[in-house]
């Protein structure tokens, strides 16, 4: 991903959170973070986000979702004898559909991203509105993806240490690469 095209999805994601309500300082909106996963396929899979705080005890961050845009299946896994993250996603505009672990749900409203299905295993599924949220436990594998008008999800959690989270698609690299 080249620069110039990191700026363009910044100020694509800083539209979203306009239009959320969701206030970002000159600086945030700078280090908007874009998560390809490795995979160069933003449109189908990757995720924006700012991190507020992420301390060794909370974290909090602001995530968009372009429309059917996938956060692919992981799990916060436990690290050093401490549990595995913990979070909760709070809607604040859009839809968003996780998917966890448990009974699978009939006829879902999300499907993985086409070619990529034999990475998804999680199919029970909660869709979130505005104004609801879902807490996802340690060690739950689960994934998500924005409705047809994207979706700005909050959330709210134990520390982050993305580094370590397991991906179910070996071919995940969590930190983006960009070019000059």
């Amino acid at each position: 991903m080249t620069q110039q095209e990191c700026e363009k999805i910044r100020a694509e994601a800083a539209a979203y959170y306009d239009k959320a309500g969701i206030v970002l300082t000159e600086s945030e909106r700078a280090q908007i973070e874009i998560a390809d996963f490795g995979l160069h396929d933003l449109k189908r899979t990757g995720l924006q986000l700012v991190t507020y705080i992420n301390t060794e005890r909370v974290c909090a961050k602001e995530m968009v979702l372009f429309p059917h845009q996938t956060c692919p299946e992981h799990r916060h896994p436990a690290q050093g004898g401490q549990p595995g993250k913990e979070e909760t996603f709070r809607c604040r505009a859009g839809e968003v559909y996780l998917y966890v672990e448990g009974e699978r749900t009939l006829n879902p409203k999300a499907q993985p991203p086409q070619g990529d299905e034999a990475y998804y295993t999680a199919f029970c599924e909660i869709v979130l509105h505005p104004g609801e949220q879902y807490t996802i436990y340690p060690n739950t594998l689960h994934w998500f993806q924005g409705g047809a008008e994207g979706a700005v999800v909050s959330e709210f959690s134990t520390r982050s240490s993305d580094d370590t989270d397991i991906f179910t698609d070996p071919r995940i690299v969590r930190q983006p690469e960009i070019e000059g």
